[in-house]
């Protein structure tokens, strides 16, 4: 295993631990001496780095393969749909926006998974990517919540906000691609091998 498939592995296995540090009701809050959420959000944080890493590396050492294609996404879908259902757990998000922006997520993969069985690949539209960004820094600051950032926790409320309008776009420019034959798409054949194609957030 490369070392950018490693790191969407490790993002997989901090998935438990983020729910277990921010459900669980420790005493005092407090965990080796800080409070539960800034462990969280560091948790988050790091895991959400290895996001981004594990893509730089794969394209810079040209180690793209076909178990890191199906290991990173699933790894980014894990960590922000556990981390939401979390902050609802918690009371810290509605439950109906993160529903929507759930199942907009599986909505797309869906989009995908379909348009890879006709030999096309579906690339992340920038609207998708500026949606992951603005999840990135929503659930940061939800994490955190009113208890340590006092008034500024409307930020990540609003953001959450931000992240739904996001969402609902960037669910339907990507249906309008699928149904008018994924302009745009590329595919990329190798010798003696089928269709294959770089796996993209969104």
């Amino acid at each position: 295993m490369n070392l950018p498939n490693a790191l969407s592995l490790a993002r997989i296995f901090l998935v438990p631990l983020l729910v277990v540090v921010l459900l669980t009701k420790f005493e005092g809050r407090a965990i080796v001496g800080l409070p539960k959420e800034y462990v969280a959000a560091a948790i988050f944080l790091v895991a959400s780095l290895t996001d981004w890493l594990d893509g730089y590396l794969a394209r810079r050492r040209q180690q793209v393969t076909t178990l890191g294609q199906w290991l990173d996404p699933l790894a980014d879908k894990l960590l922000i749909t556990a981390a939401l259902v979390s902050l609802v757990q918690m009371g810290h998000a509605p439950a109906w926006i993160v529903a929507v922006i759930i199942g907009r997520e599986l909505v797309v993969t869906g989009l995908r998974s379909v348009a890879q069985t006709r030999g096309h690949s579906m690339p992340a539209s920038p609207l998708g990517k500026l949606k992951m960004t603005t999840q990135v820094v929503a659930i940061f600051l939800l994490i955190l919540g009113p208890d340590h950032l006092g008034t500024l926790a409307i930020l990540g409320i609003v953001a959450l906000w931000g992240v739904l309008a996001l969402a609902i776009w960037s669910a339907f420019d990507y249906y309008v691609a699928f149904a008018r034959g994924m302009p745009g798409t590329e595919v990329t054949r190798q010798p003696g091998e089928g269709v294959t194609s770089d796996t993209v957030k969104g």
